[in-house]
């Protein structure tokens, strides 16, 4: 029996950071006069300066991202000092960074020079939950799982549950368009949000989408600002749509294979055979060993991956999916494979899946981060390319997915200090990104492109979709101060 593990470590994701911040320039005109209208018009304890305080909030968990030094960070409580602060921003021309909780992955919530950092960590209202409706009202900074905790004390449900929804806010994973373990069947943010609030360029509060069930009143503003990343407005409140809370208890097959791609293998023909699991995870062993060693979880390590599936059907129905997937993980090559109705030890093989990524950086090493997501029947494909790239360029590469939905997370492991392996481990990484574009897949599936993602995304989308984002940008944000460098640069 696999026993259940604590899934919160003892600080988010990700190490100390690079080291205290130094102070902004003091001959910065602009700086300096933002930062007197932002101590005038908030309360005192809203803005932050000291360089040891502000350090924290200055970049996210993106390994070897760059970050810059703000003139400020500032956490305000509600919309309106949002929109003051953005309001002083505007007419000062300094740039605006939100953040949230800091667990992105792609150094969108990184600082630039000179600019402010707004953290909507103190904007943790659940503003509303109407179960008639089956929708929840939310400001940014309420964490995922806790949402998802409040609404199921009132019988619903929010499927979007990242690998971070204990740390994670709903403003990030709105600003990302996170997805988790749930969406292959349920889908990711973007399916669930219906309405917004939000501070413009300008600092004018807008509302977008509705709270209908259907709309289509004008373009979809509301959708365009999920995955934005921060570049086209700053998010005050989020309005999400929920379901039933699932009442039947799931079924998980689980399949242990000697090679990863034998696993893609059996994805690909769960998925051409029309089942559809309620989620789907990888888990290599790099990943099992490094929460044994953390958690003493006793997984099992004895091959090179296993597949973790989850149907969540009514019976008859969840026994014969379980039964088909049992089947083609066998047919794939299975060394072995199992079903189990125990929900004890079917979480803790989804709380390994969840806590792999930080397991991994406990041990002391950097871990870079991809997220590239592919056609599902060429899985099998791109993780044998992984394979080979992380070989040729003598690099450790980890390797978790949402193997349902094609969502790769191959985690780049590198010993700090060691020049040369940082210099491989950025080949290798810029090698996946070609290799998962070549092969019809995205340079991100749910992490978004921030910073490390910028060049991928430019030879995946061509010179006619750049513009059309760059046009929207520039119509949106024609002084470009919001979250200025990321996503499209």
């Amino acid at each position: 029996m696999v026993e259940p593990v604590d899934v919160r470590p003892a600080r988010p994701f990700g190490g100390p950071g690079p080291g205290p911040v130094p102070a902004p320039p003091a001959d910065d005109p602009a700086g300096a006069a933002v930062l007197s209208d932002l101590v005038a018009a908030l309360p005192a304890d809203r803005v932050l300066t000291d360089p040891d305080t502000i350090a924290p909030y200055v970049h996210d968990e993106a390994e070897w991202a760059d970050h810059g030094s703000p003139v400020a960070v500032v956490r305000p409580r509600s919309t309106a000092e949002v929109a003051a602060v953005v309001t002083a921003c505007a007419a000062a021309r300094v740039p605006v960074v939100t953040r949230g909780a800091g667990t992105g992955l792609s150094g969108g919530a990184n600082a630039v020079d000179g600019c402010v950092v707004l953290c909507t960590e103190r904007m943790r209202e659940i503003v509303e939950i109407d179960p008639g409706e089956r929708l929840a009202v939310v400001q940014p900074g309420v964490v995922n799982d806790d949402l998802r905790a409040a609404v199921a004390a009132q019988g619903l449900w929010y499927p979007p549950d990242p690998a971070s929804a204990p740390w994670s806010t709903i403003g990030g994973n709105v600003a990302t368009n996170a997805g988790g373990l749930c969406c292959v069947k349920y889908g990711v943010t973007r399916d669930y949000v219906l309405a917004l609030e939000v501070v413009t360029a300008s600092g004018e509060v807008v509302r977008l989408g509705r709270r209908t069930a259907k709309g289509v009143a004008g373009y979809d503003l509301a959708g365009l600002m999920v995955g934005s990343e921060g570049t086209l407005g700053v998010i005050t409140e989020i309005t999400v749509k929920l379901r039933p809370l699932r009442a039947t208890p799931p079924r998980t097959v689980v399949g242990f294979f000697d090679t990863l791609a034998d696993c893609g293998a059996a994805v690909a023909a769960v998925t051409a055979r029309g089942l559809q699991p309620a989620a789907f995870e990888l888990i290599d062993r790099h990943c099992l060993h490094a929460v044994n060693e953390w958690k003493q979880a006793g997984l099992p390590e004895d091959a090179a991956a296993l597949l973790l599936a989850q149907t969540d059907l009514p019976e008859p129905a969840a026994s014969a999916e379980a039964e088909a997937i049992h089947a083609e993980f066998v047919a794939a090559g299975a060394k072995d494979a199992m079903m189990s109705t125990d929900p004890v030890e079917a979480e803790a093989l989804f709380d390994a899946r969840r806590l792999a990524y930080p397991a991994l950086e406990q041990r002391g090493d950097a871990v870079l981060t991809e997220d590239v997501c592919l056609p599902r029947g060429r899985l099998a494909e791109m993780l044998g390319r992984v394979e080979e790239i992380a070989a040729r360029h003598r690099t450790l590469v980890a390797n978790i997915a949402h193997a349902g939905d094609g969502n790769l997370h191959p985690l780049i492991i590198v010993p700090h200090g060691d020049p040369a392996a940082k210099a491989r481990a950025q080949a290798a990484f810029d090698e996946i990104v070609i290799a998962a574009i070549d092969l019809g897949g995205t340079v991100t599936g749910e992490h978004g492109v921030g910073l490390l993602k910028r060049a991928g995304m430019r030879r995946e989308l061509g010179p006619g979709a750049l513009a059309m984002q760059r046009a929207i940008k520039a119509a949106l944000d024609p002084h470009d101060i919001l979250n200025p460098g990321k996503v499209i640069g």
